[in-house]
């Protein structure tokens, strides 16, 4: 049954998705930090401004989805860099050029275009004053400074031009801890951690005075930045684009990148005034914070209100049924609880081969989280009734059905509501992480603060999304009452 409704609900998404799709949209991604955001928007606009309409996918959860993403044709371009596309994606040896990175995607109907101008290199920063104390110049000094705590973004980690590759090369034996890349600059600017990853261009370097190491053995590859396209891209689209190539210096890129963080302005308005300096026509208005709270905030209840709509629908179908067989029911709330030990941003990893990212994957996902409290409290409550009083309903002549229609159900109706309540609470919750598979919602606004480390931002979607819990829950309780009451 469940693989049926899965299956179900991926035609209906294909069948409105191609619906309402445009062959003129073009959907452009982008990682989710600043600089990705900047260059995400910069694309974005240039595409805009020769008259195509652009739906933004921008601050996925990081490399490997954006690729996929591509390839799979969820989007249709990205940024990608070229150490990053040779080393963390394509695994080649050496340092290949663009020419050479196209000749591998080649089989995947993708082509890297012209880079930007910039490098934005890997970098392993700490404080200025600490630099300064211990005598740190080259990332080979940190093997004799082993007190202090390295904390690298959880991609630096993992990627094979990051973390491994770069112990290797200079023989450090530290065990780091994982972070969010945004949340890195405040945390080593106050002392909390003493090392980190940066990026070369970033803003932040100059505002927390951080000092970047010297890789005096040549460990990082180049970063150009260049947009990642799929061949089926619009020949016009492709020339557009094609403007961009060669623009931006890495001063440049990192006093963009500083405009974001030091004036506080949007990714949108730090692209749209860059491109005008480059005699690009764009025309981008700026949403108001009320108008962009207001759309998230119906993406948010549209994809939990389908998650559990869903959830309640088989979750007490498949309790009416089985509440009678302990053995089945037991073995159908064991397995829905082992979704719940399931991490929520794995899980919506893994909806990704299967359903591609957006709302989708997310609704899936939050189907799954949504079925244990609604399956377990329901039939708990069914087969927790008074054995006397099924005992007097059968004497008065009710079969199974009406004992279930008229008994069983009247008085689970309780435990039955507890459960919906809370599985709504939990899918309200967990649908901010959608926001790292394109799926929006109010998740948006706190990924973008996170980035950008805005307390602002975060409040943005953090406050709305507490208060649709706490009217969520306000309602199930009205609704709860007034049914009891007709009992």
């Amino acid at each position: 049954m469940t693989r049926a409704l899965i299956s179900g609900l991926t035609v209906a998404a294909f069948l409105l998705s191609t619906s309402l799709a445009s062959a003129d949209v073009i959907r452009v991604g982008s990682k989710n930090f600043n600089e990705s955001y900047v260059l995400g928007e910069l694309v974005a606009q240039t595409l805009e401004s020769r008259g195509f309409e652009v739906e933004r996918k921008l601050g996925l959860g990081g490399t490997l989805i954006c690729f996929e993403a591509l390839r799979n044709g969820e989007i249709d371009v990205y940024v990608e860099y070229t150490g990053t596309l040779s080393q963390a994606i394509l695994n080649l040896d050496g340092r290949p050029d663009v020419d050479e990175l196209n000749a591998q995607l080649e089989h995947d109907n993708l082509r890297m275009l012209a880079p930007f101008g910039f490098n934005n290199t890997y970098a392993i920063a700490v404080r200025e004053d600490v630099a300064a104390e211990r005598g740190l110049v080259t990332i080979g000094d940190l093997a004799s400074a082993s007190d202090l705590e390295l904390v690298f973004s959880h991609e630096f980690l993992e990627r094979a031009d990051g973390w491994p590759g770069l112990s290797r090369t200079y023989g450090l034996t530290a065990i780091p801890r994982g972070i969010e890349h945004g949340l890195a600059y405040q945390a080593i600017s106050e002392g909390a951690i003493g090392v980190t990853d940066a990026y070369s261009t970033d803003g932040e370097l100059i505002r927390y005075a951080l000092r970047v190491l010297e890789d005096d053995r040549n460990y990082f590859p180049g970063y150009l930045a260049a947009p990642l396209v799929r061949q089926s891209l619009p020949p016009e689209a492709t020339r557009a684009l094609a403007r961009l190539a060669g623009t931006i210096d890495d001063g440049k890129m990192q006093a963009l990148n500083a405009a974001v963080v030091f004036e506080q302005r949007s990714f949108s308005d730090v692209a749209s005034g860059f491109l005008r300096e480059q005699g690009i026509d764009v025309t981008h208005e700026e949403a108001s914070v009320w108008e962009d709270m207001a759309r998230d905030t119906l993406r948010h209840l549209q994809l939990t209100a389908m998650a559990l709509g869903l959830a309640i629908v088989l979750g007490l179908g498949v309790s009416l049924v089985v509440y009678r067989w302990k053995r089945i029911a037991g073995a159908i709330i064991y397995t829905a609880g082992l979704m719940q030990t399931i991490p929520s941003i794995a899980l919506l990893a893994l909806m990704i081969p299967l359903f591609g990212i957006g709302m989708l994957p997310a609704v899936v996902a939050l189907f799954l989280y949504s079925l244990l409290p609604i399956l377990r409290n329901a039939i708990t409550a069914l087969t927790h009734v008074d054995p006397q009083l099924i005992k007097v309903s059968t004497a008065l002549g009710l079969d199974q059905t009406e004992q279930l229609r008229y008994v069983l159900v009247p008085l689970s109706l309780p435990a039955i509501f507890a459960g919906i309540r809370t599985a709504a609470v939990i899918s309200i919750g967990t649908a901010t992480l959608a926001a790292f598979i394109g799926a929006g919602g109010l998740g948006d606004p706190i990924v973008e603060g996170l980035s950008l480390n805005r307390t602002d931002l975060i409040m943005q979607g953090a406050l709305p999304a507490a208060a649709l819990a706490i009217v969520t829950e306000l309602v199930f309780e009205v609704i709860e009452a007034r049914i009891s009451r007709r009992r």
